[in-house]
């Protein structure tokens, strides 16, 4: 399963909370979670890589994590990442937008799982 497809499965818990040209804030829906097994465990854990990687991404300014909130600010690069890459990404909608955010993330995944 490709990263791509591990960070969709958290599709049905994220929601957009705010988004601007350059800016987006996610908000965790804590009770549509599924519960931490081990391959949960472990997803979480290659999220806080790919979190990492993504710091420095061309593209993303960056990532802010309010975990008492349970929210992620993203400040981003509206020129490198189109505004509707965001909520076509997330919306799994398979749109020109989405696969410029898309490749990003698996670029710097493949980037950081190989080094």
């Amino acid at each position: 399963m490709s990263i791509i497809e591990k960070l969709r499965q958290f599709s049905p818990c994220i929601r957009i909370a705010h988004h601007v040209p350059g800016r987006i804030r996610l908000r965790l829906l804590v009770d549509q979670l599924p519960p931490l097994d081990p391959q949960t465990e472990c997803l979480v854990a290659r999220a806080r890589t790919l979190k990492d990687a993504l710091d420095a991404t061309p593209g993303i300014r960056s990532i802010r994590v309010n975990a008492l909130a349970r929210s992620c600010t993203i400040e981003y690069d509206h020129r490198a990442i189109p505004f509707q890459a965001w909520p076509d990404f997330l919306g799994s909608v398979q749109s020109e937008a989405a696969a410029v955010l898309q490749r990003i993330i698996s670029d710097k995944y493949m980037e950081v799982a190989c080094a």
